[in-house]
């Protein structure tokens, strides 16, 4: 299937505001700032600004463009330094009301400065705002004894102009800052299940191997005087069962090391991860370990995702580790049915009625995660499955998970 491109005009002018948006704001408004004061000398956009006062106008002159500059090139360090830029910028719109300049474009950046203030001024939020509004106020004082004509009223109106600019910035600001405490908490909560995860991973790595190993030792070390041949085939099995264990955990170091790799890498790793298909290894890993394992599958096995071939596996692991550690020797019995819509995994270990033989001890997850029966009931979980693990009551004990599955499409 063909992905649809967008026009090719389109993708022309989405290329300059991806490199705006990537610039570094130092850049962007600089760049605001020189045009905010290349506009305040246009003719067509000199009755379009911020005015108060109504004094009798003066001609313009070095020190109006000089003002005129200081109300908008300052902007560049909006978001550097906001509260210097209004401080710079309020006086200069200040003294130019004060001279009756008149009004042009530029005196927007008093504007943009109180926004930037009340967006990016992260200390001292109260002093500044208490500074601002005393500005104003002498100002107003000013701008009266001057012979301006307006009264309370039109001062007040402009005043609460500037509060609302103030307050839409403000406004931004929390948002920004609840955002930001938001993607603190999902990073805290994503941090937590990974560490949970990997432990569940180290658990049934090492778990399995672990105990696979000791039973095979042990039995070598039991065989060596009285049957020295069937001793060395143990210790081959304690080898492959070691080998085994590196494996699973230079999959799980992968997993670990694969922050920001390609599809392709993670294909790569998906294909080295425990699946279905090596079930059979731990069925023949857990006969040379000397339980007696039954195997049986049925259906037809398709390929699932990774997620699913892994908690299954996962299972079957879980399952024979405690049949070997808590019924050596009892008949175990593996079952896997691959129906059209779910894979049913079915363990059973026999044992006498009453017998707390293979019957582990559940596990609770704690602090750092589940273990055991109780994390990989989490894992199943996760899945949308179910997973029922508990005595028979005939002997014994018996793990059953039932896990939905999706087809990997070819």
């Amino acid at each position: 299937m063909t992905s649809r491109q967008p026009p090719w005009g389109l993708s022309r002018l989405r290329a300059p505001l991806n490199w705006w948006r990537e610039g570094a704001a130092s850049f962007q408004d600089g760049v605001l700032a020189l045009v905010l004061a290349l506009l305040a000398f246009a003719p067509t956009l000199s009755n379009i600004g911020a005015q108060i006062g109504d004094l009798p106008e003066r001609p313009a002159s070095v020190l109006s463009i000089a003002l005129t500059l200081a109300q908008t090139l300052p902007l560049a360090a909006r978001r550097r330094w906001p509260a210097v830029c209004l401080a710079v910028v309020a006086a200069a719109f200040a003294t130019h009301q004060a001279l009756g300049f008149a009004t042009t474009f530029g005196s927007v950046g008093l504007y943009v400065a109180l926004y930037s203030a009340g967006a990016h001024q992260v200390r001292f939020r109260r002093s500044t705002t208490a500074g601002a509004s005393a500005g104003y106020v002498a100002l107003a004082l000013v701008l009266n004894r001057l012979g301006s004509p307006l009264g309370i009223a039109d001062f007040s109106a402009f005043y609460l102009t500037l509060a609302a600019i103030w307050l839409v910035g403000s406004n931004v600001r929390v948002r920004r800052a609840q955002e930001a405490e938001r993607r603190r908490l999902a990073a805290e909560v994503a941090t937590a299940a990974e560490r949970a995860r990997i432990a569940r991973e180290l658990h049934d790595v090492v778990t399995h191997h672990v105990t696979a190993m000791v039973v095979q030792a042990d039995a070598a070390q039991f065989l060596i005087a009285s049957a020295p041949e069937r001793a060395e085939e143990g210790l081959v099995a304690v080898s492959d069962t070691g080998r085994r264990a590196l494996r699973e955990l230079r999959y799980l170091l992968g997993v670990l090391e694969a922050t920001g790799e390609s599809a392709a890498g993670e294909a790569a790793r998906a294909e080295r991860a425990p699946t279905l298909g090596r079930v059979t290894d731990l069925v023949e890993g857990a006969r040379r370990s000397g339980q007696p394992v039954e195997f049986n599958e049925r259906g037809e096995r398709w390929p699932q995702p990774v997620d699913v071939e892994l908690a299954a596996y996962r299972v079957v692991q879980e399952a024979l580790t405690n049949a070997m550690k808590y019924a050596a020797g009892q008949p175990t019995r593996v079952s896997v049915h691959h129906g059209g819509e779910r894979i049913v995994i079915t363990v059973v270990t026999d044992g006498s009625a009453g017998s707390p033989q293979a019957a582990p001890v559940p596990h609770g997850p704690g602090p750092q995660g589940g273990r055991g029966l109780a994390g990989l009931r989490a894992r199943v979980r996760m899945l949308d499955g179910q997973l029922e693990a508990g005595p028979r009551p005939e002997g014994g004990f018996e793990v059953r998970a039932t896990i939905p599955t999706e087809p990997v499409q070819e």
